[in-house]
């Protein structure tokens, strides 16, 4: 069965892990996916995520990471580029995330990278989500 949205699902998959105090959360592997994860990762968002190759399609485990109170470190995930509305932006126009305390993904001809890298960079993009 395909997807229409991946990123959302993943997105939704993760929120839903999070909700619902888990541990870690299996979500379908693609390239793209993997990225987010590694991104959210740099950012100290997630703990850590590894690409399991079997059974196939192959699975990406993602390990949420929580704070010694059993709070969440990720508090908010919002898919802003959609497959009926896709948002791209110039270098200039990445904007901050609740005002610096969350991130920007951003797909770049230079793969993906957090608002502030290719901000950094002065490469602009396609803003897939915001995480906070």
């Amino acid at each position: 069965m395909s997807m229409s949205d991946p990123i959302a699902d993943l997105l939704t998959r993760l929120r839903n892990a999070i909700r619902g105090g888990q541990a870690t959360v299996v979500i379908p592997a693609s390239g793209l996916k993997a990225e987010i994860c590694r991104v959210l990762k740099q950012e100290g968002f997630i703990k850590d995520y590894a690409l399991e190759e079997e059974p196939k399609p192959g699975a990406i485990r993602v390990t949420l990471k929580y704070l010694p109170d059993r709070t969440p470190v990720v508090q908010g995930l919002r898919r802003v580029s959609k497959p009926s509305l896709r948002v791209y932006v110039g270098a200039g126009d990445i904007r901050p995330v609740r005002s610096g305390l969350g991130i920007s993904v951003v797909s770049t001809s230079q793969g993906v990278m957090t608002g502030k890298q290719a901000r950094h960079a002065r490469i602009g993009g396609e803003v897939l989500c915001e995480v906070w």
